[in-house]
C-alpha cells in the first residue's frame, strides 16, 4: 500500500487516510461494546471521534493547495477478478469534507451524551459506524469501494430516526430510506454503465475514459447520477424526506444528518457528474439551477411560516443548499468555491441550531415557536450562543455563512444576471425568518409560566456551542485559509 503524497512536497510515508478512517471503529467500538457504565460508553466514543478528528485536522494542515491532483494516496488490490481495488486519495474537492467529518464527530457525541438517555451502548456504537462510512464516502478512490460506503452510511442513519427518534419515528425512518435507496440504486446503474464503457472502476482515471463517451450515455449517466445524489441533498423536489426525518431524529441524529450526510449528495455532484458527464451537465445546466433558485426562495417561505422550531430548521437547509446546488451549476470557479464553502459553513452551522433545538426541548419538551418566548432573560448565555448562530446562518459578514453566500451570488451574477438577483432574494427571506423567528423564541414576553424557572446551559452544552462556533468565526475572518485548498482542483471544474 502506497500511502505517501502526490505531490512535490516531502513525502509522507504513513497511511494516513486509512487511519483516520478505520481507527474510530477498529479501536472506538470495542471498547464502546464492552464499557460498563453510561459514562465509559460515552468517553469510548468521544475518544474514538476526536482521533479521528486529529487525523483530518493533520491531513488538512499538510495538504497541498497548490496541487490540483489527489494527495495521500493509498491503494492495494481488493477484488482483482474485478478490477475493484482498496483505493484512497483527497484532492480540492473532497478535502474540506474530510476535515468537517472529523470536526463534527467530537461535536455530535457529545450532544448524545448529553440528549440520549437509553440504550447508549448501541446508540454510540451505529454513530462511531456512521462516522467511518461518511468519511469514506469522502476519500475513496475506487466505485465499488466508494459504493459500499454510500450504502453503510444508510444503516446506521435508518437505526438513529428509528430507535431513538420521536413519536412519528418509523414514518420518517421507511421514508428517508425508501427515498435514499431509490438514489442509490439509479446510481449503482451508472457506475455499472461506466465500468463498461471505460473498464475500470477507478475514480481517478474515469473522467480520461468518459472523454469520448457517447452523447447518449453521457445523458442516462447524468440521469441516473442526479437523481441519486439530487435526493440526498436533497433538492427540489425529492426534500420532502428530510423535514420528517429531522424532525423525528434525535437531537445528535439531527446534527449529523445536516452537518455531513446533506454534503454527500452535493459532493457527488463535483466528484463525478461535472468530470464524467460534462456534456449532458451542459445541456441541464439551465434546468438544474432553475430547481436551486426554487430550493432557495421556497425553503425560505415554508420556514417562515412553520410553527415547529426544528422544522424551521430543517427547511433552513432545504433553502441553504439550494445555495450550494447553484454554486456548483454556475460552472464559474467562483460559484464552485462558494458552494464547498457554504458546505463547510452550513455542514457546522445547521448542526449548531438543531443543538439549539435540542437543548430548549431537553428543557421544556416542547418545539413550538408559540409556548415559547421570552427565554432571553431566564437564559441569557443560551440566547447569546443561539443568537449568534442565527446570524451565521442569515449570512452576517464576519460570519461563515456569508463568505459561501458572497462567493455563490457573485458567481450568480457571472451566470446570469437575473439568477443572481432571485438568489439574493433567498438570502433576504433567511433574515426574515431568522430574526422573526428568535423573536418570539428568545426575546418578548414569556408565554408559557413552566418556563419561568428554566436553567441556562450548563458547561458540555457550552462548550459544544464554542466547539461549532470556532469554525464559524474562522471561516468568516479568515476565508483563505480554507478556500485557498479548494482553488487548483476547482479550477479544472469550471467550464
Amino acid at each position: 500500500m502506497n500511502g505517501s503524497m502526490t505531490t512535490g512536497e516531502a513525502a509522507l510515508d504513513f497511511p494516513l487516510l486509512s487511519l483516520a478512517l478505520w481507527l474510530p471503529l477498529l479501536v472506538g467500538l470495542p471498547i464502546i461494546v464492552l464499557a460498563r457504565s453510561r459514562n465509559a460508553i460515552a468517553i469510548g466514543a468521544l475518544m474514538a471521534s476526536l482521533a479521528q478528528a486529529v487525523l483530518a485536522i493533520i491531513i488538512t494542515v499538510t495538504f497541498d493547495h497548490q496541487a490540483a491532483g489527489y494527495q495521500f494516496v493509498e491503494e492495494a488490490p481488493w477484488i482483482p477478478a474485478l478490477g475493484i481495488s482498496y483505493k484512497l486519495g483527497v484532492d480540492g474537492v473532497s478535502i474540506l469534507m474530510v476535515l468537517l467529518t472529523g470536526i463534527l464527530g467530537p461535536l455530535v457525541v457529545a450532544a448524545g451524551w448529553l440528549t440520549i438517555h437509553r440504550r447508549e451502548r448501541e446508540f454510540f456504537a451505529a454513530l462511531i459506524t456512521l462516522q467511518t462510512a461518511m468519511l469514506g464516502v469522502f476519500v475513496t478512490l475506487d466505485f465499488i469501494l466508494f459504493y459500499v460506503f454510500w450504502e453503510m452510511v444508510l444503516i446506521p442513519m435508518y437505526l438513529m430516526i428509528g430507535v431513538w427518534g420521536h413519536e412519528r419515528r418509523i414514518y420518517a425512518t421507511i421514508k428517508f430510506f425508501l427515498y435514499t435507496f431509490a438514489g442509490s440504486v439509479l446510481m449503482l446503474v451508472a457506475i455499472l454503465a461506466i465500468r463498461f464503457t471505460t473498464g475500470t472502476f477507478d475514480i481517478e482515471a474515469i473522467p480520461e475514459e468518459m472523454a469520448g463517451a457517447s452523447q447518449v450515455l453521457q445523458r442516462w449517466v447524468f440521469v441516473a447520477f442526479f437523481l441519486g445524489f439530487a435526493i440526498k441533498v436533497p433538492m427540489f423536489p425529492f426534500h420532502t424526506w428530510l423535514p420528517d426525518a429531522h424532525v423525528e431524529a434525535p437531537t445528535a441524529g439531527s446534527m449529523v444528518l445536516a452537518g455531513v450526510l446533506l454534503k454527500m449528495g452535493a459532493y457527488g455532484f463535483l466528484r463525478f457528474l461535472l468530470p464524467m458527464a460534462p456534456d449532458a451537465v451542459d445541456e441541464a445546466r439551465g434546468l438544474v439551477v432553475a430547481l436551486s433558485l426554487v430550493a432557495i426562495v421556497y425553503g425560505a417561505l415554508v420556514a417562515m411560516v412553520q410553527p415547529d422550531l426544528k422544522k424551521l430548521v430543517a427547511y433552513s437547509s432545504v433553502s441553504h443548499m439550494g445555495f450550494v446546488t447553484l454554486g456548483i451549476f454556475t460552472a464559474t470557479q467562483t460559484g464552485i468555491d462558494g458552494a464547498l464553502v457554504q458546505m463547510l459553513s452550513h455542514g457546522v452551522v445547521s448542526p449548531a441550531l438543531f443543538f439549539a433545538v435540542g437543548v430548549i426541548y431537553e428543557r421544556a419538551h416542547t418545539r413550538r415557536i408559540d409556548e415559547l418566548g421570552g427565554l432571553a432573560p431566564r437564559m441569557p448565555i443560551y440566547a447569546t450562543l443561539f443568537g449568534f448562530f442565527m446570524l451565521a446562518s442569515l449570512g452576517l459578514p464576519l460570519l461563515s455563512g456569508f463568505v459561501g453566500e458572497f462567493l455563490v451570488l457573485v458567481g450568480a451574477f457571472d451566470y446570469a444576471t437575473g439568477v443572481g438577483v432571485l438568489a439574493a432574494l433567498g438570502v433576504i427571506l433567511a433574515a426574515a425568518y431568522m430574526l422573526w423567528m428568535y423573536q418570539r423564541v428568545a426575546l418578548g414576553r414569556l408565554r408559557n409560566q413552566a418556563l419561568a424557572t428554566i436553567p441556562d446551559v450548563n458547561r458540555t452544552e457550552t462548550l459544544t456551542f464554542v466547539g461549532l462556533g470556532v469554525l464559524v468565526v474562522w471561516v468568516g475572518i479568515f476565508p483563505d485559509t480554507f478556500v485557498r485548498l479548494l482553488s487548483a482542483t476547482t479550477a479544472g471544474l469550471a467550464g
